[in-house]
């Protein structure tokens, strides 16, 4: 089955924000996500009320820089902010973060490798309203871009996993050129819409990520619409590198898993059972320790300019702490589980759908490869155990 959406208007948006403000706008934010997250949690489902309220509170806008209206949240200045920023978001609603999450990847990617016209059109998108993401997996019939007269090019094939398909009007979309080049391009979808198969998102959790199928076959950009060279997407460290973005979101699920464990047993007056109170108290342990990893990437990471030059280095950290997180939150959920029992995984307790959205976004790709590449770095390098993540 194919389908077509259309796009509500949003609001206006409300001025830049400040780091600082950001981190406490999206905090104000989460109560009221989690609250509303049961009403898109269905198989084609999306929060846009929910992205509404990103807009309205200036998040959509946050990951920009300074100069063109955001917070800079992009910045590696203020990455700390940033994964607090993605850490209320995911406690609030784990497929809104990671939706929002990509709309701060491809704004990233866009300043990082495009031009500066391209910079401030997006922008000025971002300012109106619109989404970004990133399309990257792809099946059998991957996308390529195929030349035209003129600059333009046609494109022919589909993205797999596509989040946000019919939501995100400006996603950055990766495709192969004749001579084998990856580039990235975007495409205005509210002016070239996709088709849409939705029969491909029947996932166990997530379901209000929209993350269909999308065949690009017959629509067309120009060269303004190419951001970068062939193979930046994947130049180092910022495509693994990225990885602590949605680990934030995951712990902020795993806080949530928490939260909703607590109330749980406050409801049944269970609080004073010792082995709860040691369930509860590992639980909170686990929550800290993924809070210190977040807080060690930030410090660690290198002064702007730097990043190529230590790119190893800040993508082995990368892998450490999305295997420490991954490791943490099913450790969160395998504790929740046994606290509430069975009565506590039937709907419409929310520990039903967190239970089932933190499980489906914790199986990001090659986990066995991203440790490996830790023990890679580890072994390559001859300086002692305390200074291997040291700033260079």
């Amino acid at each position: 089955m194919s389908i077509s959406l259309a796009w509500p208007a949003a609001p206006e948006a409300a001025g830049p924000l400040l780091p600082a403000a950001a981190v406490a706008a999206a905090a104000q934010l989460t109560p009221r996500l989690f609250a509303h997250a049961p009403q898109s949690d269905h198989e084609g489902g999306f929060p846009r009320a929910e992205f509404d309220w990103l807009h309205e509170a200036g998040l959509l806008t946050a990951g920009l820089p300074t100069a063109l209206g955001g917070a800079g949240l992009n910045q590696p200045a203020h990455l700390a902010e940033q994964l607090q920023v993605l850490q209320h978001i995911g406690a609030g609603n784990l497929a809104v973060g990671r939706v929002y999450e990509g709309h701060l990847n491809a704004l990233q990617l866009i300043e990082r490798f495009g031009t500066q016209e391209q910079l401030q059109r997006y922008a000025a998108d971002a300012q109106a309203g619109h989404l970004f993401g990133v399309w990257n997996t792809e099946a059998q019939d991957g996308v390529h871009l195929e030349p035209l007269p003129g600059g333009r090019y046609r494109l022919r094939g589909s993205k797999t996993f596509g989040s946000g398909a019919g939501q995100l009007t400006r996603p950055l979309i990766t495709g192969a050129l004749p001579d084998g080049g990856w580039q990235l391009f975007v495409l205005p979808t509210d002016a070239q819409r996709p088709t849409l198969d939705p029969s491909f998102w029947q996932p166990l959790g997530m379901r209000a990520t929209a993350s269909f199928r999308v065949d690009l076959t017959g629509l067309e950009v120009g060269s303004a619409d190419l951001i970068g060279p062939p193979g930046d997407y994947y130049r180092q460290p910022w495509f693994s590198g990225g990885a602590v973005r949605f680990a934030a979101v995951q712990l902020g699920g795993a806080a949530a898993v928490l939260d909703a464990t607590r109330s749980f047993l406050r409801g049944l007056g269970r609080t004073d059972d010792p082995y709860q109170r040691q369930r509860l108290g590992e639980m909170a342990l686990l929550v800290e320790s993924g809070q210190l990893w977040l807080t060690g990437t930030a410090a660690r990471y290198p002064a702007p300019g730097q990043e190529e030059a230590q790119a190893e280095s800040i993508v082995a950290y990368a892998n450490m702490v999305r295997t420490a997180i991954e490791d943490i939150c099913l450790r969160v959920l395998q504790l929740a589980e046994r606290s509430v029992g069975a009565r506590g995984l039937l709907r419409p307790h929310p520990l039903e759908r967190l239970h089932r959205d933190l499980t489906h976004y914790l199986r990001q790709p090659a986990p066995d490869a991203a440790l490996a590449d830790v023990g890679r770095f580890a072994l390559s390098r001859a300086e002692p155990a305390a200074q291997l993540w040291q700033s260079e």
